[in-house]
């Protein structure tokens, strides 16, 4: 058995759908962009690539600041809808029915039915071809309380996030390994 070459492309699944939130507190706009992820730990930065024709790319460009909020199960449906609709004619919050929290370092509103906002402020935008990556750097990341385990520590299990890959979105949340769990002594504990 081998593998089958297919030309470049985009093929690196599955990958995060996140809903982008951007604009101020009165006239705000949700993008999802699917190209994201991290850059660097110290500083804590990070990515979001969007073409320059869609409506948020120019808020974004303007602001210097975003909002990544990490997708759920249940935000399944309006991730997809804020992905395929342009906020140029329609309110994403409103129709949507999500909730616009304040956020402590930046002017867009958070996603509070998000489990994970991450407040961005760009850095600089490169021109990559059909996108344009804003390089942000992390000014904090507010997480929802519920999702806190006893420890103090994030339990992505809870919160039935979503990925991405080949026009599809997967549910994801079972862990199956730890970092370093392949190097322990105990291999059979993973948590």
């Amino acid at each position: 058995m081998s593998k089958v070459i297919w030309k470049p492309g985009t093929f690196e699944y599955p990958i995060p759908a996140v809903m982008v939130s951007c604009g101020d507190m009165k006239n705000s706009n949700i993008i999802t962009v699917a190209w994201t992820g991290i850059v660097c730990t110290d500083p804590a930065m990070c990515y979001i690539s969007i073409r320059p024709n869609r409506y948020s790319y120019e808020i974004i460009k303007k602001n210097g600041e975003f909002v990544i909020n990490l997708t759920t199960k249940n935000l399944a449906y309006a991730t997809d809808w804020c992905g395929v609709k342009t906020g140029a004619k329609v309110d994403k919050f409103k129709e949507m029915h999500l909730t616009k929290e304040k956020g402590k370092f930046v002017k867009c509103p958070l996603i509070k039915e998000s489990p994970v906002s991450i407040e961005c402020k760009v850095k600089e935008i490169k021109n990559m071809g059909s996108h344009d990556m804003f390089i942000a750097e992390v000014l904090s990341i507010d997480a929802d309380e519920k999702y806190i385990d006893k420890k103090g520590a994030f339990d992505i299990t809870k919160c039935d996030l979503i990925a991405y890959a080949n026009g599809k979105y997967f549910a994801l949340g079972k862990q199956i390994g730890k970092f370093g769990y392949s190097v322990q002594k105990n291999k059979s504990n993973i948590k």
